[in-house]
């Protein structure tokens, strides 16, 4: 039997609620399996790529040049929000994500492979590029993807903030997987881990991937997407159309980011150059200090993500733009005593924060686009933070340092950061607890003030 208002067959509560947990699953477990391959390349290039495709380069240069291959990633995620966001606003959220997988597994497997500098010279370095770029146009468009996924599932308006954070879990698991197998492949290789054992983890990531596309093949399209399906809504230009509609929504999203994206790259990928080169820090201190950060955040996440549903998406984000804004001065404080010790609870500590902004983000930015142009448009402003925050984050921290040779320096940008960000999310809708599975620009659709650009 169908729903004559959309031609969509209904679940019945005990089905839904099945689909709701298949779907939170493959979208954790696909970013998981995303994100580790992302933050398996951050903490090798600061470890590894310097000396292997720049060696001939001064250390500060080489790590800096580096960095750069880094932030490449980075660039390529908006142009990946833009074609998967216009895809997944067009055939799916189901199929879009599946090629977005595989987009960023196969570009990972092929790293491992690279030449140094030492065999082919420069053009070790052009392949890691052009590999860095594919990876970041897969991350570009799985993000929106694996959240819309979650959240059109969920069965209630009053639990999308903690439904909506699980995929987020992937970035805390997906580092956490990243540093043990660095830390592994370390103790196992010891001496060779610049020779070979780097390259180990980059190969083992065929096997998830193996994984996460069988996942992703068994659960079902959302049901807001079948529903725009079966009403004829779907746009024919989604992310021209989103930028038509909501530019202000896609501007105050990638602001909003600031002060969560900046810093975290800073706290996890920056710090192994910072502590290792500047500090004389173990290395493998600060991996095993991020590990246990990330699993901080496999509770704080999903906890502040169910925070928000009870306070207020807005409320809780602007709290945590505050937190950042001071804690970035303390955790430099503590870093720059050079005792493992305090060095391991601010690394630890970093990530709580972050969680404070991360937990709520995922709805918070989704629920700010009308249903058919959601992908789209949340990509868009997801990943654009991508190019102004973290992409130049590790280079803005380095150059910082390199001139005040100081990391209260790198403080002070934190905190630029999240004032940028509180008053983008000031300036932000915020829906929580409302319904999101109408069009928003349809008269009778948010009759309690979604502020959603009307069409001209």
């Amino acid at each position: 039997m169908t729903d004559e208002s959309s031609g969509v067959m209904p679940l019945s509560a005990e089905d839904a609620q099945r689909q709701l947990r298949r779907a939170v699953i493959a979208s954790t477990i696909g970013t998981t399996i995303e994100w580790y391959d992302f933050f398996l390349y951050s903490i090798v290039t600061g470890l590894v790529f310097a000396k292997l495709y720049f060696p001939e380069s001064d250390p500060l240069v080489g790590t800096l040049q580096a960095f750069l291959i880094y932030a490449v990633g980075f660039i390529a995620r908006p142009v990946g929000a833009a074609i998967f966001g216009h895809y997944g606003d067009r055939v799916g959220r189901k199929a879009t994500l599946i090629v977005t997988l595989l987009t960023m597994g196969l570009a990972t497997f092929a790293v491992a492979f690279v030449p140094t500098y030492a065999s082919i010279g420069i053009w070790g370095a052009v392949i890691l590029t052009v590999l860095r770029f594919i990876q970041g146009v897969g991350v570009g468009g799985e993000w929106g993807g694996s959240v819309l996924m979650s959240m059109e599932w969920a069965r209630t308006n009053s639990h999308r903030g903690f439904v909506a954070s699980w995929p987020q879990f992937g970035v805390p698991a997906g580092l956490f997987i990243a540093n043990l197998a660095v830390l592994a492949m370390s103790e196992i290789s010891g001496s060779a881990f610049l020779t070979w054992g780097w390259r180990v983890p980059f190969f083992m990531s065929i096997v998830l991937v193996a994984i996460g596309l069988y996942i992703r093949l068994n659960i079902l399209e959302t049901p807001i997407f079948a529903k725009l399906l079966a009403e004829r809504k779907i746009e024919k230009t989604p992310m021209l159309e989103v930028i038509r509609r909501q530019p202000k929504d896609i501007l105050y999203s990638a602001l909003a980011r600031m002060a969560e994206q900046a810093p975290f790259y800073i706290f996890t990928a920056f710090v192994f150059t910072y502590g290792v080169t500047n500090l004389g820090v173990s290395r493998n201190l600060l991996l095993i200090a991020v590990l246990v950060a990330s699993v901080v955040e496999f509770g704080t996440i999903p906890f502040f993500g169910h925070l928000s549903d009870r306070i207020g998406r807005k409320r809780m984000y602007m709290i945590g733009a505050v937190v950042v804004g001071v804690f970035g001065f303390l955790y430099f404080a503590m870093v720059d005593t050079r005792n493992p010790m305090w060095i391991f609870a601010a690394i630890v500590l970093s990530l709580v924060p972050h969680s404070m902004l991360y937990g709520p983000q995922a709805a918070f930015i989704a629920e700010s686009f009308t249903g058919r142009l959601r992908y789209s448009g949340a990509s868009l402003g997801y990943q654009l933070a991508s190019v102004i925050a973290g992409g130049p984050a590790p280079l803005i921290a380095t150059a910082l340092f390199a001139y005040y040779r100081s990391g209260y320096a790198i403080a002070a940008y934190i905190l630029v950061c999240a004032v940028v960000s509180l008053f983008a999310a000031w300036r932000m809708g915020d829906y929580t607890n409302k319904d999101i599975s109408r069009e928003y620009d349809e008269a009778h659709a948010l009759p309690d003030g979604g502020h959603a650009s009307r069409p001209a």
